[in-house]
């Protein structure tokens, strides 16, 4: 990023640009990698502008495609189809390292926890129960628990550094830039009692009988 904002102030005057002065640094970090906190603080995420700081890489990958159509630019299929990845790992012919995996949940699934976190401005325990009814069909209620702790964790610790995130075009609500779009605390206390409550209602749902997913259920029934 240093070597980022040298070229930045170089740039202009190598290609002795009339008036001098100098360019803008633009970011590329995605609202879910904010939202999860999948970045480092000060490096990669810094900048003074980003164009898809607001965009979910769900809708995302939507703009890509339709551009890909839109403007007959066949290349852009390659980025649809690529694992998300942070090259943290060095890439061989059979190995790719994987945001999803290092991160313990997909990008779709951080898209809905975003939204629901803040557009509906839910916590650890209404948004648990909300995705019962939306998730219910794919995970077993101790999965959601777990999913959903898991997300409220990394959320909570690493909510700080949405404090000095560049600042972004906003082009949805979902956001969780804390510069001037999302303005929530950046410091939480563990949610003891919310997951307490969550714990309670697992256990409850597994003694009626819902262990398993929904759907594999019907499944089973169907076979």
């Amino acid at each position: 990023m240093v070597l980022s904002y040298l070229f930045a102030s170089l740039l202009p005057t190598v290609r002795q640009r009339p008036g001098g002065g100098g360019l803008l640094v633009l970011a590329s970090s995605n609202v879910d990698e904010c939202l999860r906190g999948y970045l480092t603080k000060y490096d990669a995420s810094s900048a003074d502008l980003n164009p898809i700081g607001s965009i979910s890489k769900v809708d995302l990958k939507k703009f890509i495609s339709w551009s890909g159509e839109s403007f007959q630019l066949p290349i852009l299929e390659e980025f649809i189809n690529a694992t998300p990845t942070a090259e943290l790992e060095p890439i061989t012919h059979d190995y790719v390292q994987s945001d999803e995996a290092d991160m313990g949940v997909t990008y779709a699934q951080l898209g809905v926890f975003g939204y629901l976190r803040k557009v509906s401005k839910l916590g650890p325990y209404s948004m648990y129960e909300k995705l019962l009814h939306l998730w219910g069909n794919e995970y077993s209620p101790r999965e959601i628990y777990e999913k959903t702790r898991h997300f409220f964790y990394y959320y909570s610790i690493n909510r700080h550094k949405m404090t000095v995130i560049t600042p972004s075009y906003h082009a949805e609500q979902y956001s969780p830039e804390d510069n001037r779009h999302d303005l929530r605390q950046f410091l939480y206390p563990p949610f003891t009692w919310a997951y307490k409550k969550m714990e309670d209602n697992v256990k409850y749902w597994e003694s009626k009988g819902w262990t398993t997913a929904k759907g594999q259920k019907k499944s089973v029934k169907a076979d």
